[in-house]
């Protein structure tokens, strides 16, 4: 079953309910398929079809919902873009994608009129550029009044919600999801996920594990949960993008329960305005992004208990961080200020899972016990599973509903998606020791991603960046701990003797031509990073110098 169908018998069902609260736009789920069925009439006028895709160049607001329910509704394919990517990046997601339709906030008009400006014009090597851009449909956000004049061609949001789609139903289970996630090179490539293996992967996550048999086995027993008066509807708050998979996807678990989706009215990250809203919305659960939202979000809480205001977050009974480092420090910091909400900790990725939970409500689950989900194994360098009580060492794997793998990349579907035997498993490089009860201990990931605040940073993006500056010779980069974001991206930049290039200036340089988290926190400039003849960099040496730098 396509998503969309499932939403639209939860409208059908309770369609007075609230779907969407923000300060802007309160939707109940009848208001949410009208426009979500007026937006796909507008998206099929511009030539969007079953199969097509839909680019989301937005951050978190009703908006982006009512698209993806649009694109569903047509058997379409809505693309995430990251907001903070800069024109050059965005340029090259839309090519990659080949997104008929892009969906963009009117305060990233600069970021997007320099794309579209690309896309329509040819590389001064005479690389090819798509002949003509996407059609470009403006959000009126008013929190840029100086961001100028529209791009051409522009479509107001508001404006093409005329007519509800009357056009044939096309919709079914292999309708696709794509979640772009980078590569090695930093070149993104679509993760492709099926609705029907989609829903089945979220089951547990929708319905919890509960007895033998608790899961819903139809789309009737799905609805009735949804509308069942003794099942309170969830009110969820995600604070971590919706462009990443954890966020997107448990909002849609929310529409599927039929509860409330929450939404704050400025895209920066303000913990004032988050825990605000937690107490004001009676906020039930949140999305976040691991230490990177865990420690503004502890800082403010002691703030203001110091001064006498204590926010009341007792609404809160769960908080879900994946893919991104949630330290057990960071959690019994949050849990001072919490009366039993669950901290959920999902060790998942993009390419499927969840592979490993870790489940902590008091300081007495610490540390927390990171142990495998259902479905989930360790496979040595054979591909053969290991036996749990084994206390070796492997690559972590999941056996369970999964996507297809990466589209038109099918050396690399190979590698992650790996067939042994007659079983098919995702494993996509994390490397774990087995430490008995279906416990784990995580070793890290084989390659040299960076994942700072949840968001990926891939070296050789960023050493291209550096290496346009006149003076620099060479650099490497790399990730580093930090106590916040999980890891920091630094450098090690060589650069001309007599040279009075400084480190900010070659981290401006970064973050002129890439989105800002890609800039170096930590960089060091030396004479030579002093290659082997193999041209490899002596990695020890280069995190040295960067602890010693400070």
């Amino acid at each position: 079953m396509n998503w969309s169908q499932l939403w639209d018998r939860v409208a059908a069902a309770r369609p007075d309910a609230i779907a969407i609260e923000s300060p802007g736009a309160t939707r109940d789920y009848a208001e949410l398929e009208d426009r979500a069925s007026r937006l796909a009439r507008a998206f099929a006028d511009l030539g969007v079809g079953a199969g097509d895709t839909v680019g989301l160049f937005l951050y978190n607001r009703a908006e982006y919902l009512e698209a993806i329910y649009a694109a569903f509704k047509l058997g379409a394919i809505p693309v995430n873009m990251n907001f903070r990517y800069r024109a050059q990046e965005l340029a090259e997601l839309v090519s990659i994608s080949r997104s008929r339709v892009l969906v963009a906030p009117s305060s990233l008009r600069t970021e997007v009129a320099g794309a579209l400006e690309l896309l329509r014009a040819a590389t001064g090597d005479g690389e090819a550029r798509p002949e003509t851009a996407p059609a470009l449909v403006e959000i009126d956000d008013g929190l840029a009044p100086d961001a100028g004049a529209a791009p051409e061609g522009a479509l107001a949001y508001e404006s093409l919600l005329r007519e509800r789609y009357d056009g044939p139903d096309v919709r079914r289970g292999a309708d696709q999801i794509h979640l772009f996630t980078g590569g090695t090179t930093g070149t993104p490539k679509a993760v492709i996920w099926q609705h029907g293996d989609l829903l089945d992967a979220q089951l547990v996550s929708l319905y919890g594990t509960g007895p033998a048999g608790a899961l819903p086995d139809s789309v009737d027993a799905m609805v009735a949960i949804a509308t069942d008066p003794d099942r309170p509807a969830p009110k969820m708050l995600p604070i971590a993008p919706l462009m990443h998979s954890s966020a997107m996807f448990n909002s849609m678990n929310t529409l599927t329960l039929g509860g409330t989706v929450v939404f704050l009215d400025n895209p920066r990250f303000d913990p004032a305005q988050v825990l605000r809203t937690i107490q004001d919305r009676r906020v039930t659960r949140t999305v976040i992004a691991g230490n990177a939202v865990s420690a503004p979000l502890v800082d403010e809480l002691r703030r203001a208990a110091a001064g006498g205001e204590p926010y009341d977050v007792s609404s809160l009974d769960l908080i879900v961080s994946s893919g991104m480092a949630w330290t057990d420090e960071s959690k019994a910091e949050l849990l001072e200020h919490l009366s039993g909400a669950l901290l959920f900790d999902i060790f998942g990725a993009t390419e499927g899972g969840p592979f490993a939970y870790a489940f902590v409500r008091s300081p007495e689950d610490l540390p927390s016990r990171i142990v495998l989900a259902q479905g989930a194994v360790v496979l040595d360098e054979d591909g053969a599973e290991l036996d749990r009580e084994s206390g070796a060492t492997g690559v972590l794997a999941y056996a369970g509903p999964k996507p297809l793998g990466y589209r038109d990349a099918p050396e690399q579907t190979a590698r992650t998606y790996r067939r042994v035997g007659d079983r098919l498993y995702v494993a996509p490089g994390d490397y774990v020791r087995l430490l008995g009860g279906g416990r784990v201990e995580f070793l890290g990931r084989s390659s040299a991603t960076v994942n700072t605040g949840g968001e990926k940073v891939y070296p050789a993006e960023v050493e291209d960046a550096l290496r346009r500056h006149p003076d620099v010779t060479d650099a490497v980069v790399f990730g580093v701990a930090d106590r916040r974001w999980g890891q920091a991206v630094a450098a090690v930049v060589a650069v001309r003797p007599g040279s009075t290039a400084t480190a900010e200036e070659l981290t401006g340089l970064v973050g002129d031509r890439l989105a800002g988290y890609k800039k170096p926190r930590r960089l060091v400039l030396v004479d030579s990073l002093e290659r082997t003849p193999s041209g490899k960099a002596d990695m020890r040496r280069m995190q040295a110098l960067v602890e010693s730098a400070g």
